[in-house]
């Protein structure tokens, strides 16, 4: 089978740059699409002077379901793997790929975040110096991370579930549909399912995953999870610390969680128990915060007031996506429904035809 890379970047030069030696090692004969969104840091020059990547294309949005799309759409192989931009695959990352699509749909595997800096606090160093990062310092997946509008499929809707506490993928059945989620930063798919998802929905700035998952099962595709399809998430060097969601994050979390819940369940007392659960959650721990005076009431209140317009917002848009799209496809918003994501490309693939279109 012929295998397609698809990497979705925005200003992360330098860890991309590590991403495609990766590939380059492990995966040296598969087809690697960088998908550049707006970045300000050089990565464009910088993709386009080596010559292990096969398809260079800008794109304008600043969202990752864009830049998926954007590079599956030009993606020829068989097999079309996302690995996020600061993600390394390791030895044996292809072999578990071709395995894990034997006889399933997708395969997903494990992500451990790393840090490039050596010791520290609960610092654990590995062979090359860098030290693995305990959950309790830094979001699981701020993943794929258009740096500042990343898809934090794991933080959004996990019920706070860590990755190296389980030992498979998470699994959650919802309105009687069990749903198995993955990696959105280490998965492959077989060509036919991404066809049938007609790719992940760019309406959505978080948690494109997560709904594409929902779609999977209700249209019967199966996802493995296999430990040897592992990745290292190279994270940043801190600078600041993080003051946590601002309360316009918490709006679009809880948009994107209503959105997907109603585009493809509907009206269902599942549902609405799903989203409250996660709302009031949410609510105890952050007044917990502003009785340890790490917030302040008005912080809280402010807050509270983002995630219902949120909620109310992704409910309302989500029942409209539904009625929009009656297929097993659920994705009123998705590769087939536009044509200029792409502000420029750079194929190797086409020597006669030129460079750049």
């Amino acid at each position: 089978m012929d295998l397609s890379v698809v990497v979705p970047t925005l200003n992360g030069r330098d860890r991309l740059a590590a991403c495609l030696d990766a590939l380059a090692a492990h995966a040296p004969e598969a087809e690697v699409i960088v998908a550049n969104g707006p970045s300000a840091d050089g990565t464009t020059g910088m993709v386009r002077d080596r010559d292990d990547v096969d398809v260079l294309v800008e794109i304008s949005d600043r969202t990752v379901n864009v830049a998926r799309n954007a590079g599956i759409e030009v993606a020829t192989g068989d097999i079309v793997a996302l690995v996020d931009y600061d993600n390394r695959i390791g030895e044996g990352w292809l072999d578990a790929v071709r395995a894990g699509l034997d006889d399933a749909d997708v395969v997903t595997g494990p992500v451990t975040p790393i840090e490039p800096e050596q010791g520290g606090r609960d610092g654990e160093a590995s062979a090359n110096g860098e030290r693995i990062v305990r959950d309790d310092e830094h979001d699981d997946e701020r993943d794929d991370e258009h740096d500042d509008e990343r898809d934090d499929e794991h933080d959004d809707e996990r019920d706070d579930e860590h990755d190296d506490e389980r030992d498979g993928p998470e699994r959650r059945t919802i309105a009687g549909t069990e749903v198995t989620y993955f990696e959105g930063g280490n998965v492959a798919f077989r060509r036919e399912a991404l066809r049938d998802l007609d790719g992940f929905d760019e309406y959505l700035r978080t948690g494109g995953a997560r709904d594409a998952a929902h779609r999977l099962a209700q249209m019967g595709r199966t996802v493995a999870w296999r430990e040897d399809l592992a990745v290292t998430k190279a994270l940043p060097s801190p600078t600041a610390a993080d003051g946590g969601r601002t309360a316009r994050e918490w709006g679009w979390k809880y948009r994107a969680l209503a959105y997907r819940l109603l585009k493809n369940y509907g009206v269902r007392p599942t549902v609405v128990a799903r989203a409250g659960t996660h709302a009031a959650t949410d609510a105890f721990g952050a007044a917990g915060d502003v009785i340890r005076g790490e917030s302040t009431p008005s912080r809280w209140v402010a807050t509270g007031r983002d995630v219902l317009v949120g909620l109310a917002g992704g409910s309302s848009d989500g029942l409209v996506a539904r009625s929009r799209d009656r297929s097993p496809a659920r994705n009123p918003n998705g590769i087939s429904k536009r044509a200029d994501r792409a502000v420029a490309k750079y194929d190797r693939r086409e020597p006669k035809r030129g460079t750049e279109e």
